[in-house]
């Protein structure tokens, strides 16, 4: 039995953000719908989830100490990651803690899920030592001269990345020679902790990518309608809802998100990304959160990934089909509206981007830019995948965007 008090009062049911980011703010909404007290904390101030939550922090979250202290003075029920960019050995070192002490605390989905997937090395050697799921050939490297050898044995073209980034940070596509040396020191600097470990993956000849949204709750696991998107520079461009696969590579897909989902245990949403050819399928990456591709959710599904998740981590029943999954509303599509340079986000011209009857659009509130940013996201339905995702490109061309 759930049992929910009122906010901010002694009976309050009380979730900590760590990370509040516009996938942070769509999770406060939700549990606010609940009646959840909300702390969202982040490394800068003003993000987009602390703007809706009750109370916020600004730290380094990489910082032992301070997420401790955090974590101590706030006394959440719930502590949920929502980043990558956390100490995550001290959540480890905490929810062993909580659970010595009695303290009704729990860490989302598990401190150990949070932990593994923070680096791509733990959550690789996972899926492919571990549990034997087909990857891709991979190294993992410290050295340039480690990094030029492990080149060389998985061959060209291959994938370079931090073994802790991003969003694509210090991710390059390496296709030829002129490729390799730039691709390690664009690596370099774009990791989350600075210079450091390297993965070199063999490039995997795949017809589309796909997240295939897994929620852990506590009827079951439930999957939502594959979803396609388009990456560009490791990133995420557009995203549609449902990825058109054979009825085997469906089968396969959540086969493998159920193997690595069932493993790091716990409740909530995970964004099990995976590279499909044919019937074949390839695990590539998991988050053990709301995952950016699934903003189309917002449009497609009665429940978005962000109100899974809230469900979920509360102990909440789901609405599901009879297969046991989340149903589809409508075909959908996303598309990322971005910014470069520095500065305020100023939108005008928001009229023009919701012209088109049924389309949406969420402005994050990201208090600045500095570099590349995403700032908003436009949404669309339609008849087919095609005409979605042409409408949400559309709503993205319309809107405009100046830095103050």
């Amino acid at each position: 039995m759930t049992t929910l008090g009122t906010p901010l009062s002694p009976h309050a049911f009380r979730v900590l953000l760590l990370g509040a980011g516009e996938l942070g703010k769509e999770v406060a909404i939700e549990l606010q719908r609940f009646g959840v007290e909300v702390i969202a904390a982040d490394r800068y101030a003003n993000a987009p989830a602390m703007q809706v939550a009750h109370r916020c922090h600004v730290l380094d979250m990489l910082d032992a100490e301070a997420v401790r202290a955090l974590v101590e003075a706030e006394r959440p029920h719930l502590v949920v990651p929502e980043i990558e960019a956390i100490h995550t050995r001290t959540l480890v070192e905490m929810e062993a803690g909580f659970q010595r002490d009695g303290h009704d605390a729990r860490v989302i989905p598990t401190a150990r899920a949070a932990w593994l997937t923070m680096d791509r090395e733990g959550i690789r050697r996972l899926a492919a030592e571990t549990l034997g799921l087909p990857t891709s050939t991979y190294r993992f490297v410290d050295t340039l001269e480690q990094y030029r050898d492990a080149v060389a044995e998985v061959g060209l073209p291959c994938v370079v990345k931090p073994v802790m980034s991003s969003s694509g940070k210090g991710q390059s596509l390496v296709r030829g020679a002129a490729d390799i040396d730039p691709a390690w020191n664009y690596a370099q600097s774009g990791g989350r902790a600075g210079a450091g470990r390297v993965i070199v993956e063999g490039f995997v000849d795949f017809d589309y990518e796909i997240t295939l949204l897994t929620v852990r709750h506590a009827g079951g696991t439930a999957f939502c309608a594959p979803i396609g998107h388009l990456q560009r520079d490791g990133d995420y461009r557009e995203s549609w809802q449902p990825q058109p696969m054979s009825p085997l590579a469906l089968e396969r897909a959540q086969a493998v998100a159920r193997a690595i989902t069932d493993d790091l245990g716990g409740w909530g949403v995970f964004g099990v990304e995976l590279f499909v050819k044919g019937d074949e399928v390839w695990f590539s990456e998991v988050s053990p959160r709301p995952h950016d591709t699934g903003l189309v959710t917002l449009a497609s599904q009665e429940l978005s990934e962000f109100a899974l998740h809230a469900r979920a981590i509360l102990g909440l029943p789901l609405s599901v089909d009879a297969d046991g999954n989340v149903p589809l509303k409508t075909v959908a599509a996303s598309c990322a509206v971005l910014v470069e340079g520095q500065g305020v986000p100023v939108f005008s011209c928001v009229d023009a981007a919701l012209a088109r009857p049924g389309s949406d659009l969420r402005l994050f509130g990201k208090p600045r830019v500095d570099g590349q940013r995403r700032v908003a996201v436009t949404l669309a339905p339609g008849a087919d995948v095609d005409t979605a995702r042409s409408h949400a490109r559309e709503a993205a061309s319309a809107l405009r965007v100046e830095l103050a």
